[in-house]
């Protein structure tokens, strides 16, 4: 389990700051603004979750809500090797916004930005910087996707 610890990817306790600050931390079952079920740190209820169909208003533990947040930022970090073959090498400050990107958008979403990550593979934090705010993902969250784009500018 990565949560709470350092590991050689990527500060997970950085990661887990940023984003109960972009995502919040429910201790419940809300819905997002999309409408699905969610709670914790951005956690989407899956089938397989014990919370699926639950009524929204639901707590949930801390102890659940902590288990759920490791397990989806392990599989942040896999996605982000995936779409990153360079991502060892990175700097822990570009590991930390390609990680924020790949929470809230997914591999899917995420890996259709052709430019923005053709720029990261060379390198190029600032043209990476331009291309992440050409998208509909930057119109929809702008004043976390403009935090993100700022930070690779600055290296």
């Amino acid at each position: 389990m990565l949560f709470g610890r350092k590991n050689k990817d990527i500060d997970i306790d950085q990661l887990r700051e940023q984003l109960t600050f972009d995502e919040g931390k429910i201790n419940e079952i809300y819905k997002d603004h999309l409408g699905y079920p969610t709670f914790g740190i951005g956690h989407l209820v899956l089938e397989g979750d014990p919370e699926y169909g639950l009524e929204v208003g639901t707590s949930v533990t801390e102890d659940r809500v902590v288990e759920c947040f490791a397990k989806d930022v392990e599989t942040v970090v896999e996605d982000c090797k995936k779409l990153h073959e360079g991502w060892e090498d990175y700097p822990q400050e570009v590991k930390q916004v390609i990680a924020n990107m790949m929470f809230n958008m997914g591999l899917t979403r995420l890996s259709k930005f052709n430019k923005h990550n053709a720029a990261l593979q060379c390198g190029d934090w600032p043209t990476a910087a331009i291309e992440g705010r050409d998208s509909r993902w930057y119109e929809q969250v702008t004043n976390r996707a403009e935090r993100l784009m700022k930070r690779l500018e600055a290296l």
